[in-house]
């Protein structure tokens, strides 16, 4: 089968594609006949060994990036959840044993995917499973009721759309941060107040409420600065790791999406959500595989806004 994928680290022209041997399920898995494979920033991470190099230096290659997949079942191991012919979106691991999206065929535990929302695209599917559970799982640690204030820095991109969105849905206060071409996009996605992005971003976030918000989600990996924007003894979600000292008896939560890799509930609660409208799923353009390293390079110049997708099939 086909893979996209890299034989050393590198930028984006290290990725190419590879001819490898199919994957088949065991118990507790199904195998995914790709349609279409999204491009995150953590696959470039990946790309670039940042991620993988030392997790992966006694596999053999080819590295496959790729955290999320849309496509169909077309084998089931024993005890699993789904059935062939069925049509789902999951996510997947790169530094797992199974491996990332980017490849014709995936195998993923049961509990990693779940049906495609209704009415969707291969392509629109496939944005949601990665960064909407690192939205939902953001959330679970900060762990806010309905009414205390969040702000998303980010809040244009994948992952802090999400939160936006979902936080709305949770009865939370939001306040986003968005370039002045972006913000009836952040508007649109629910944010209560919009503030301008940048380095004062704290600042603005703080002269918009003087007290403080109750949590950061930072979407940017601003990092320390953003400390500033909370009240004492609120919290900071990063999803890259912090590397700073807190102050004030703030809470850093380090999200990593692996925690959710298998939470079924949470991935079905996300499409349910995405029925009725409540998250919405943006693509800003497809590549077939031969053009993988275009998506990467298109990524990392930056003002992307939805996802960019891998098809492997229509």
């Amino acid at each position: 089968m086909k893979v996209v994928g890299v034989r050393r680290f590198g930028g984006p022209e290290a990725l190419e594609v590879v001819e490898v041997d199919e994957p088949h399920p065991g118990p507790g898995e199904i195998r995914v006949r790709v349609h279409a494979a999204a491009v995150n920033p953590t696959d470039t991470l990946f790309r670039a060994g940042v991620t993988s190099a030392e997790a992966l230096r006694d596999r053999p290659p080819p590295y496959v990036p790729g955290m999320d997949v849309a496509g169909v079942v077309d084998e089931v191991g024993e005890g699993a959840r789904q059935s062939t012919g069925d049509h789902v979106m999951a996510i997947t691991l790169p530094r797992s044993r199974l491996g990332g999206g980017y490849a014709e065929h995936v195998v993923v535990p049961s509990d990693s995917a779940t049906a495609m929302p209704l009415g969707t695209t291969y392509a629109e599917a496939c944005t949601l499973p990665m960064n909407g559970m690192t939205a939902q799982l953001t959330l679970d640690r900060l762990a806010l009721g309905p009414g205390r204030t969040l702000a998303v820095t980010g809040a244009a991109g994948a992952y802090g759309g999400y939160v936006v969105q979902l936080a709305k849905a949770r009865g939370l206060r939001v306040v986003a941060d968005a370039s002045p071409e972006d913000e009836p996009l952040v508007r649109r996605l629910g944010a209560d107040v919009v503030v301008a992005r940048g380095p004062e971003v704290s600042l603005r976030i703080r002269q918009a409420l003087p007290d403080g918000v109750d949590a950061v989600a930072d979407g940017v990996v601003i990092g320390a600065p953003l400390l500033a924007a909370v009240r004492d003894g609120g919290a900071i979600a990063a999803v890259r790791g912090f590397g700073a000292e807190t102050e004030r008896g703030i809470v850093v939560h380090e999200i990593w999406v692996s925690e959710y890799a298998r939470e079924w509930d949470k991935l079905d609660e996300l499409r349910r959500l995405a029925d009725t409208g409540a998250v919405t799923l943006r693509v800003a353009q497809t590549y077939p595989p031969e053009r993988a390293a275009d998506a990467h390079r298109r990524l990392e110049a930056g003002g992307v806004r939805g996802r960019l997708v891998i098809m492997f099939r229509p």
